[in-house]
């Protein structure tokens, strides 16, 4: 059984703070600054050039993709860490469209990730091959798997209000229409247990900067199912996706596996901090990371309903049919939010009217829940939200 109270004291969290925003950003594991600090110092302080071959750097982005992998169902050599998610969005829908030459809509859902949209926007503006992106409500999606989809792209966790999608049902409605299927799994991969293989994923991605806990700008993933290791081409071929990097052809050859998706240099710090965050994943047991994740965000819709007026849900009900947060609409959300920061209740807004809650079990307890419940109830009853500092929009919100 996971110890979640061990898994909390590796985490610098601030006295005070009930931190329930990791599903933008996780928390320092108290680990990394030491990781960090070592990468600098005796790696790159004093070995220099030679930490490539002699640190592990250039076997970084494998290495921890394989403990990424772990975390979301892929098997060894099939995830591979670096660049962005945009980026890594961009990769994965440009190889599974020339996957499917015969074929031009890309299927999505109103609720998707808005940069995943863009990234599949500007894709069809480069290839000018009349591509179309298709967007519908995300309970229409399974409807609308036809055969003129190449590729279902549907971010596994809506960002907004948590609704899950069902990965392996609707996986294999897009294969049985002869589409491919990707997945985002920002909000998937350390809130909830994930199984690629088993759902029969073509293509995911994800970021490890939210629950994975790796920091900002922490590096991207990628996982390419094995079968198509060999065929999936990358649109963009970086330096270090190339066969044999260190022979400077002046012609591209895509290197074997999933190395041919590596683009740019490997983030070594940043790769270190993730290393960090990643070792605290060693002992948890997802299936009862799971059951905590349920338990704690039924805790927070039934402590805000009984005590909070005004506010109306806008998650599943059902903790299975949601991811690891909780969302809230009230509108004046914005506000809101701003009051509960300034009272060590973290947070976050999703315009036009969303209180958004994440929680994370390796953190995350009985008492931080209890505690947001009580300050939003507070903070409501009080009007306390109705300050002219709490309406000024910041640049993050």
């Amino acid at each position: 059984m996971t110890d979640f109270a061990a898994t909390k004291a590796a985490f610098a969290l601030p006295e005070g703070v009930a931190y329930l925003d990791g599903n933008s950003l996780g928390p320092l594991p108290k680990a990394a600054p030491g990781r960090v600090a070592h990468a600098m110092k005796a790696e790159w302080g004093r070995r220099l050039i030679r930490g490539w071959n002699e640190c592990g750097w250039m076997a970084a982005p494998t290495a921890l993709g394989d403990r990424v992998g772990r975390l979301i169902g892929a098997p060894p050599g099939t995830t591979v860490m670096g660049d962005t998610l945009s980026v890594k969005v961009y990769q994965a829908l440009a190889a599974a469209l020339e996957m499917r030459p015969d074929r031009r809509v890309i299927l999505s859902d109103t609720g998707n990730f808005p940069s995943d949209l863009y990234m599949a926007e500007g894709l069809i503006r480069t290839l000018g091959q009349g591509h179309e992106l298709r967007l519908v409500a995300p309970e229409a999606v399974e409807e609308a798997i036809g055969e003129d989809v190449a590729a279902l792209m549907l971010t596994e966790v809506d960002y907004r209000t948590g609704r899950r999608h069902d990965m392996r049902a609707l996986t294999a409605r897009a294969h049985a229409a002869g589409a491919l299927a990707i997945w985002d799994l920002a909000h998937s991969a350390g809130a909830i247990p994930v199984d690629l293989s088993a759902a029969g994923a073509d293509f995911a991605v994800g970021c490890t900067y939210k629950y994975l806990n790796g920091g900002p700008g922490a590096p991207a993933f990628m996982h390419v199912a094995s079968r198509h290791l060999d065929r999936a081409r990358p649109a963009l071929s970086g330096w270090l996706g190339h066969e044999a990097p260190f022979d400077f052809d002046l012609h591209y050859r895509a290197g074997t596996g999933i190395d041919r998706m590596r683009v740019g240099t490997p983030p070594i710090l940043q790769l270190a901090a993730l290393e960090a965050a990643l070792d605290v994943w060693d002992d948890v047991d997802m299936t009862a990371l799971d059951a905590r994740r349920a338990a704690l965000t039924d805790r927070l819709v039934v402590a805000v309903e009984g005590s909070c007026e005004g506010v109306a849900l806008a998650s599943p009900r059902d903790a299975g049919l949601r991811g690891s947060q909780v969302s809230f609409r009230h509108p004046e959300a914005y506000a809101v939010m701003q009051a509960l920061i300034a009272q060590g209740v973290i947070g976050d807004f999703r315009a036009p009217d969303i209180l958004r809650f994440g929680l994370a079990p390796l953190y995350n307890d009985e008492a931080d829940v209890d505690r947001a419940a009580a300050v939003l109830a507070e903070v409501l009853a009080t009007r306390a939200w109705d300050a002219p500092e709490y309406a000024a929009r910041k640049a993050v919100t």
